[in-house]
């Protein structure tokens, strides 16, 4: 019986050394100096979307070329087309104002074309009242003369 147990005290220190040797491994990189990068998959490529804005609507080009027309800067009748002539005619507004002279208009050139933002459909544009301002005190004397003393200023 003293065998028995000897025998299966061996076995049960023998697995146990072993799971710890194998949990402990430490698994490493090939050491052969490949390098192992990783590509990105062609899916990726087909759902790329573009942003900004990567044309003018032709309504919006109708307007700057009447601008233009308006300036002396492009003869003729607005097409609604951004074409070279059109670019070249906006370049030149927005170089003579000492602009860059980019392919697409500066918003600086837009604004002064009077093709700004319309804030007439703003929120509280359609309420607003553009009377004078109120007097420069609407406080009662007495009050005002308790502010100046509380405050330490001199009359």
């Amino acid at each position: 019986m003293y065998s028995f147990r000897f025998v299966l005290a061996i076995l049960i220190g023998a697995g146990t050394f072993a799971s710890s040797a194998h949990a402990s491994r430490v698994h490493r990189s090939p050491t052969s100096g490949q390098v192992t990068h990783h590509t990105r998959s062609i899916t990726s490529k087909r759902y790329h979307r573009t942003r900004g804005q990567q044309s003018i609507q032709p309504d919006r080009v109708m307007q700057i070329q009447q601008a233009l027309i308006r300036e002396h800067y492009l003869s003729g009748e607005p097409t609604g087309k951004w074409d070279s002539t059109t670019v070249a005619a906006m370049q030149k507004y927005q170089s003579d104002q000492g602009w860059q002279t980019k392919l697409m208009p500066d918003s600086r050139a837009l604004k002064k074309l009077g093709l700004g933002p319309d804030y007439s459909n703003a929120l509280n544009a359609k309420d607003a009242t553009f009377s004078d301002p109120p007097p420069t005190s609407t406080i009662p004397a007495q009050q005002d003369q308790g502010f100046t003393a509380a405050s330490g200023a001199r009359q």
